[in-house]
């Protein structure tokens, strides 16, 4: 999950930490680019995605800088990003009150009452008909997957997160995060991750957010999904990763992957890394709206196959094979030595916030994001 702010720093600085990465080679991509991805942050919990608390211009300042450049950011990380403190991280066995914050979680199942309703702003068509792959062996092909069958959640996989996070999962974000199935059911073979408007233990909506921290966690290895995203004035959902070390060394140091998130009524699709660069919070990212000159218009409320490949030179996404971020790893280029360690999962739809804004329309609820399926398969370039 992201937060805008300003980045002020010495031109002496902004200078060294341009020839840093110029050596490190931080950039995949050749071409020049000066539309930078808005900052994310993690949620309190865990964290579109860790737990962050958001930026107050009015705090003292920190050192950072921003490296147009290459689209780096860089800002202070030692107890602050931007300007707030820094989110604690909270165990996955614990209910605390995440893109970039302390981890809490629940790990009850979800109900069985009757199906809601559906009327979400996603499109929802048939599940994929695609025939699972097996290898020779009759084993399975993937390192993990959920195809969302059945009538329930698989709480063997995933972990609800619960509550509003501290200082709103760390991005100001208005929703309470439940549990419950009003806010996350499965249905015909699809994941529904429902946002609502409703007063609810003092907060004016509900969401979900599922983790599979402590459950299931990789390093290396291609990703697909078929997801459907919502869209709508304060609406935020993300598909995104955190390194599993958070709760010993914090966020950015652990990493942060945003494969998906998007914002309000755009049909643009982000991809941003975040990680810790000499003590400072770093981030790279690009979007379906501007990949260096090249734009690929997508009704992102439809199905689309999203696909995040990581291996030890290259971090890259894909949506309907358009690819829309790259980033190199190669060597710890740029202090990247985060993304060569374990990382899990996080699907969630936040509800305001410091990156979509705090107007909410409020007749777009319910609104909810529709997973078919995710699949991680092993890393092919290790064998």
């Amino acid at each position: 999950m992201r937060i805008k702010k300003a980045l002020h720093t010495s031109a002496s600085f902004i200078a060294k930490l341009a020839t840093a990465f110029a050596v490190a080679g931080i950039l995949a991509a050749c071409s020049d680019d000066s539309s930078s991805a808005p900052e994310t942050q993690p949620d309190s919990s865990a964290t579109s995605d860790a737990s962050v608390t958001s930026a107050d211009s009015t705090s003292s300042p920190t050192s950072s800088v921003t490296l147009s450049s290459s689209s780096v950011i860089l800002s202070s990380s030692s107890g602050k990003v931007g300007e707030p403190a820094e989110p604690t991280q909270a165990s996955s066995s614990s209910v605390t009150s995440a893109s970039s914050a302390a981890l809490s979680s629940s790990s009850r199942k979800v109900g069985e009452p009757a199906e809601p309703t559906q009327t979400s702003s996603s499109s929802v068509t048939s599940a994929s008909s695609v025939t699972l792959p097996e290898s020779s062996s009759g084993e399975s092909p993937y390192l993990w997957n959920d195809e969302f069958d059945g009538t329930v959640i698989d709480t063997s996989k995933w972990t609800f997160e619960i509550g509003t996070g501290s200082s709103g999962w760390g991005n100001n974000e208005k929703e309470f995060y439940t549990e419950r199935r009003e806010n996350a059911y499965v249905q015909d073979g699809i994941l529904h991750i429902r946002a609502n408007k409703e007063d609810y233990k003092g907060s004016s909506y509900t969401s979900a957010r599922m983790i599979t921290k402590g459950k299931f966690s990789f390093t290396y290895g291609t990703v697909e999904a078929r997801i459907a995203l919502p869209v709508g004035k304060g609406i935020w959902p993300a598909f995104w990763m955190l390194g599993e070390n958070i709760d010993a060394v914090s966020w950015p140091a652990c990493g942060e992957t945003d494969i998906i998130e998007a914002v309000n009524t755009e049909n643009i699709v982000y991809g941003t890394n975040h990680w810790s660069y000499n003590g400072e919070h770093a981030q790279y990212g690009k979007n379906t709206g501007d990949y260096f000159g090249k734009t690929f218009e997508l009704d992102i409320t439809k199905f689309h196959n999203y696909k995040f490949t990581w291996d030890k030179k290259t971090i890259t996404m894909f949506v309907d094979d358009f690819k829309y971020h790259e980033m190199t790893i190669e060597d710890n280029a740029g202090g990247t030595e985060a993304f060569h360690k374990p990382f899990f999962f996080l699907l969630n739809v936040a509800v305001g916030g410091n990156w979509p804004g705090f107007e909410i329309d409020d007749t777009q609820f319910p609104n909810e994001m529709l997973v078919d399926y995710i699949r991680v398969y092993p890393d092919s370039t290790q064998h």
